[in-house]
C-alpha cells in the first residue's frame, strides 16, 4: 500500500459474537514502543454491513410521548450539620451547632377525590417499585469502596452555615447530571453508593462538590458577583489544600483518589467555555491520580476482574474512561494502555458500558488508536508503517461489530428508557467515531474523501436513535460528536442534525463539556470552511485549534 493510498476502512464488518481469534501476543505498552509484531486480528469473514440498507432512520417518538418526562427518583434523606461561631474582639466565645434534614420525600397532596391508600402503599408502589422509568435489566455491580447503605440509613454531612445553600444546590441540581448512564443502569446507585457516602466522609470531596455547585449556580443562573467567584475559589483552594496535606501524609489514598477524580470529572458537567477563574489543568490532576491508582494497585485488581467475577472497582473504571478519552485530548498514549490491552486479549469487562454507555471492547480499541496517534504526533513511524498499523487496527475494529443491525429506539412505547438498547446505540456511536479517528490518521486524509463523508453521515444516522433534549443523552456523547463533527463538511447531514440537537437542549447546550465541544467545533468549522472557500482544502485539527485558543479542555 502506498503512503498516499488510504486503507479502505469506511465499512464496518460484522463477525460472530463468539469470535475468538484475538491477539495473543503481548505487545509492550505503547507508552514506550509500538510493536510492529502486534497482530490485531485476521481478515474479516463476513459480508459488509450497511446501515443505510435499512429503512430511513427516524427520530424516536419520545418528544411527543407524554410519558417521556422527568421521573421521581427514590427518595433519600441527608442530615446536614451547620455551625455558627461568635467572636468578641477576634476571640471565639460561643459555638452553636444544629442539624437539619434535606429530604426528597414528599407525601402526596391531600384531595377530596384521592382514593385512600393503605399505609405506606403509595411510597412502595409509586416510587420504590417504579419500573416505568428505566427498564428492569440486570447489570454488573461495582466495588464502590463503601459498605452498601441500608434503606433506612440517613447521611449526615457536616457543613458550615454559609455553605448550606451550595450543598443543597449540589444535591438537588448537580448530582443528577454527573452519572446519567449509571443512573439508567442502576437507578439511585450513583447517589446512594458513590456521592453521598463520599460527601459524608471525605472533606476534600465535599469541598470539590461545593465548588462545582457554585460553578453550576453561576453558569445556569447568570450570577455575576464577587461572592459567587469567592465561593468557587474558596472551595477550589480548600480542595487542593486538603489534597496536598493528604498526599504529604501519604495516607487515605482511596479518599484522595476519589476526590481527585471528582475534581476532574465533575467539571465536565458544569461551567461555560468562557470561564476565566484560575484552575489547575485536568491532566495535572490526572497525573497525581494515576500515581494513586498505582499505589492502590487498581490496574492489578482490574486485570483480575473477569466475567466470572464482574465486580470492577468503581474508581478504576472511572479512571479508565478519563484515561482513554483524555489521552486523545493530549495526543498521548493512555497511562494504563497495557492494562486495557490485557483486558482486550482476555475479553473481560471493565464496567465501562455500565458506567458510561460504551462497550469495553470498543473503548479498548480507542485506547490502541490513541497509542498510534501518539506515535504519529511524535513522528516515530514513517507513512508506510503508519498505514500498516491503521489497517491492522481497522480490521480489529471490525471484530467489534455485531452480526446484525442492533440499532433500535431506546425509548419504549410507555416512555421508559431501555438501558441495554441505549448502550447498544451509544456503542455504535463510539465505534463509528473510533473509525473516523483512525481514518483521520492516514497521511493526507481529507474530510472531503468519500469514505470520510460516508462515515460522518453514518454517525449522524446513529445519532437519531439517541434520546435528545434536556432529559436525553447527547451530553454523554461529547467525544464521538467532537470526532465526527471535526471531520464534517458544510452541508453535511451531521451539521444539520447537530444544530437540531443543540436547539432541543436549549440553554443546557451551553454548559459543561458539551458547551465547550460546541465552541470548539464552531471554531474548527470556521477555519476549515474558510480554507475551503479559498480553495485550500487543508485539514484543521481540533487539537491544534484548542492549542491556538489556549483551551485545555477534557471533552468527555
Amino acid at each position: 500500500m502506498g503512503a498516499d493510498t488510504p486503507p479502505g476502512l469506511s465499512h464496518s464488518l460484522p463477525t460472530s459474537a463468539t469470535y475468538s481469534v484475538t491477539p495473543r501476543t503481548r505487545a509492550p505498552s505503547v507508552d514506550s514502543q509500538y510493536s510492529n509484531e502486534y497482530e490485531f486480528g485476521q481478515p474479516p469473514l463476513h459480508d459488509h454491513f450497511d446501515i443505510y440498507g435499512q429503512p430511513h432512520v427516524l427520530s424516536p417518538p419520545y418528544d411527543a410521548n407524554p410519558h417521556y418526562q422527568p421521573y421521581p427518583s427514590t427518595p433519600y434523606e441527608v442530615d446536614i450539620k451547620t455551625e455558627r461561631q461568635m467572636y468578641v474582639n477576634d476571640v471565639p466565645t460561643r459555638k452553636d451547632s444544629s442539624i437539619s434534614t434535606f429530604s426528597t420525600y414528599h407525601p402526596p397532596p391531600p384531595t377530596s377525590s384521592m382514593t385512600p391508600f393503605p399505609e405506606d402503599a403509595w411510597v412502595h408502589e409509586g416510587i420504590f417499585e417504579n419500573t416505568d422509568v428505566f427498564g428492569a435489566e440486570e447489570g454488573l455491580d461495582f466495588d464502590y469502596g463503601y459498605e452498601a447503605p441500608l434503606a433506612s440509613q440517613s447521611v449526615r454531612i457536616e457543613v458550615e452555615d454559609c455553605d448550606r445553600p451550595l450543598l443543597d444546590h449540589f444535591i438537588d441540581n448537580v448530582l443528577r447530571l454527573i452519572f446519567p448512564i449509571l443512573e439508567v443502569n442502576q437507578h439511585g446507585s450513583a447517589r446512594s453508593e458513590v456521592v453521598l457516602p463520599a460527601l459524608e466522609s471525605n472533606k476534600c470531596y465535599l469541598h470539590c462538590c461545593l465548588s462545582i455547585a457554585a460553578i453550576h449556580l453561576k453558569s445556569t443562573q447568570g450570577i455575576q458577583s464577587e461572592q459567587i467567584d469567592s465561593d468557587i475559589m474558596r472551595h477550589r483552594y480548600a480542595t487542593v489544600a486538603e489534597l496536598c496535606e493528604a498526599l504529604n501524609r501519604d495516607t487515605e489514598h482511596q479518599q484522595i483518589l476519589e476526590a481527585t477524580l471528582a475534581m476532574i470529572f465533575f467539571q465536565c458537567s458544569v461551567g461555560r467555555p468562557d470561564d476565566s477563574l484560575p484552575d489547575i489543568p485536568w491532566h495535572q490532576h490526572f497525573e497525581a491520580g494515576s500515581s494513586l491508582v498505582k499505589k492502590l494497585q487498581l490496574p492489578h485488581v482490574m486485570e483480575h476482574v473477569d466475567n466470572a467475577h464482574p465486580r470492577p472497582p468503581f474508581n478504576m473504571t472511572l479512571t479508565s474512561w478519563i484515561d482513554i478519552l483524555g489521552a486523545t485530548m493530549l495526543g498521548r498514549s493512555p497511562h494504563f494502555a497495557h492494562t486495557y490491552r490485557e483486558k482486550n486479549m482476555n475479553q473481560s469487562t471493565s464496567g465501562l458500558c455500565e458506567l458510561m454507555g460504551c462497550e469495553d471492547k470498543v473503548m479498548y480499541m480507542i485506547s490502541e488508536i490513541a497509542c498510534l496517534d501518539a506515535l504519529k504526533v511524535t513522528s516515530q513511524l514513517d507513512d508506510i508503517s503508519l498505514c500498516h498499523h491503521i489497517t491492522s487496527l481497522g480490521e480489529h475494529l471490525d471484530t467489534t461489530e455485531p452480526l446484525q443491525n442492533e440499532l433500535d429506539h431506546a425509548v419504549s412505547t410507555t416512555g421508559a428508557i431501555r438501558p441495554r438498547q441505549l448502550s447498544k446505540n451509544m456503542t455504535a456511536m463510539f465505534r463509528v467515531a473510533a473509525r473516523i479517528y483512525l481514518c483521520a490518521l492516514v497521511p493526507g486524509a481529507s474530510r472531503y474523501a468519500d469514505s470520510m463523508l460516508n462515515l460522518v453521515s453514518r454517525l449522524a444516522g446513529i445519532l437519531e436513535y439517541i434520546p435528545s433534549g434536556p432529559e436525553g443523552f447527547d451530553r454523554s456523547l461529547v467525544w464521538p460528536l467532537l470526532i465526527g463533527g471535526s471531520m464534517s463538511t458544510p452541508g453535511s447531514p451531521f451539521r444539520y442534525l447537530f444544530a437540531e440537537r443543540i436547539a432541543r437542549l436549549g440553554e443546557h447546550a451551553e454548559s459543561g463539556s458539551f458547551g465547550r465541544m460546541v465552541s470548539l467545533l464552531q471554531e474548527v468549522w470556521h477555519q476549515a470552511d474558510t480554507a475551503n472557500h479559498a480553495e485550500e482544502r487543508q485539514n484543521v485539527h481540533w487539537r491544534d485549534v484548542m492549542q491556538q485558543r489556549g483551551w485545555d479542555y477534557l471533552l468527555i
